[in-house]
């Protein structure tokens, strides 16, 4: 899927702004001015490694940027060329170093650099990802493309708004609810069979990169709680210790909320765990 369509949701798309308003909707025909001069990308504001070596490995980043405070500027893409051997391995790598020498106005989450937090997820080279798990390519002739997970809100630059996405998180209830108490007055034992049934669903980090990548999420996401959050709600029907499952199966049952899922599996191709 081209920017231009999957960026469509909140702002006006990167490609084609002069034809938007800074807010747009979900679908709207692009119709491209004729009369306005398209400037590439690799032509739009630049910020170079100040005084790169003799023997520099340079490498092109666009990334994308939008800020809040300027809401009738359009959201463009930006680009920086970076010296990889003054770079760290990974995309955080660059974007921090984008950020601590050549433009602090940059915005983008981070905190673990370990692939625990979830923090960093946004799309890179057309995949949703976490920037701190994403080897930068060391082919310096092709250019690397960042963007924020897309069909979601925006914050500024690469911070998605993430509030719907924890609202349906909150509205499974993901939590252990029981009424009896353990029988030694300690804590609720499970055998080792039971416990397995837990693997694979509780690694999830909320990233987002599944939910983000699903076009089924992207359409209806108001009512479709996406895949990210249906595993979170399955992690707790399976658990053993649970007493509230037909609750939380009850809950799903209806024709939006689960059913809306067309087993594309883009989810289980992006997700870092």
């Amino acid at each position: 899927v081209r920017p231009a369509a999957v960026f469509t949701r909140g702002f006006a798309s990167v490609t084609d702004t002069a034809a938007r308003e800074p807010v747009s909707k979900v679908a709207e025909k692009i119709v491209p001015d004729p009369a306005r001069k398209v400037v590439p990308e690799s032509q739009t504001s630049t910020v170079k490694d100040p005084q790169p070596d003799k023997d520099a490995k340079t490498k092109t980043f666009h990334i994308y940027r939008w800020n809040p405070d300027e809401p009738t500027s359009k959201p463009k893409m930006q680009t920086y060329t970076l010296d990889l051997n003054k770079t760290g391995p990974m995309m955080l790598d660059a974007l921090i170093r984008i950020k601590n020498e050549l433009d602090p106005t940059l915005t983008f989450r981070r905190s673990c650099r370990e692939g625990i937090c979830g923090s960093c997820a946004m799309n890179i080279d057309g995949v949703n990802t976490l920037a701190c798990l994403c080897r930068i390519p060391t082919d310096t002739t092709k250019e690397s493309r960042i963007y924020p997970l897309p069909h979601m809100y925006i914050v500024k630059d690469l911070v998605p708004d993430m509030t719907l996405f924890y609202k349906q998180y909150r509205s499974v209830k993901p939590y252990l609810q029981r009424d009896t108490p353990a029988p030694d007055g300690r804590e609720y034992r499970q055998s080792k069979e039971e416990r397995k049934k837990l693997d694979g669903l509780y690694e999830c980090i909320l990233c987002a990169c599944c939910s983000t990548s699903c076009p089924s999420y992207w359409w209806n996401q108001e009512e479709y709680l996406g895949p990210a959050v249906l595993l979170q709600s399955y992690r707790w029907i399976a658990d053993s210790r649970d007493e509230k499952t037909a609750q939380r199966q009850d809950a799903l049952n209806n024709s939006m909320s689960m059913y809306r899922c067309r087993t594309i599996l883009n989810c289980s191709r992006t997700c870092p765990k």
